[in-house]
């Protein structure tokens, strides 16, 4: 059972990233359920979402560009790089391997959509994919309040990690 989103308008600027809420990592042959609280709070985070792994755009762009620009967006302040999909963990693991994510992204697991329908993000991508998450980038503070949130119009490059780390450089 998925809850409805307490934001109408999904989570924006100045709102805090609730603390309870569950994303799951494929750890050690053993799948780790975390919350919002333990992988963010006292953390200054950078979160971005995709619709799927393996999928053409989130493959070729989306994720290559955290992992490309990763050293750069911790040293302009992030202390946690984060990539959330609809997928299960066991996807989010193999396809952090096959992009070679390394310990600069977390591969973090929204299974049912929960994370994603809480914060008003997930969205209906028909027959072919179900249920997803919006593809979106956000900064949370070490408060988990949000400082930035972009958002695609369809497209992608509002939410490339460039488009962050101009944000952080502010």
């Amino acid at each position: 059972q998925v809850s409805p989103s307490p934001f109408t308008m999904g989570l924006g600027v100045g709102d805090n990233l609730p603390g309870d809420l569950e994303l799951m990592i494929r750890e050690d042959s053993t799948n780790v359920t975390h919350t919002t609280d333990s992988l963010f709070k006292g953390k200054k985070s950078v979160i971005f979402a995709v619709p799927g792994a393996f999928t053409p755009t989130c493959s070729e762009k989306h994720l290559p560009s955290f992992v490309q620009y990763a050293e750069e967006l911790k040293a302009s302040g992030a202390e946690v790089i984060a990539c959330v999909s609809v997928n299960d963990p066991f996807v989010m693991r193999e396809w952090g391997l096959a992009q070679k994510v390394g310990d600069k992204v977390k591969m973090l697991a929204d299974g049912n959509g929960a994370f994603s329908t809480a914060i008003g993000q997930i969205v209906d991508k028909g027959a072919a994919m179900g249920k997803r998450s919006n593809r979106y980038a956000m900064v949370v503070d070490k408060d988990m309040k949000v400082e930035a949130l972009m958002l695609e119009n369809g497209g992608y490059g509002e939410t490339s990690a460039e488009k962050v780390l101009e944000f952080l450089k502010k």
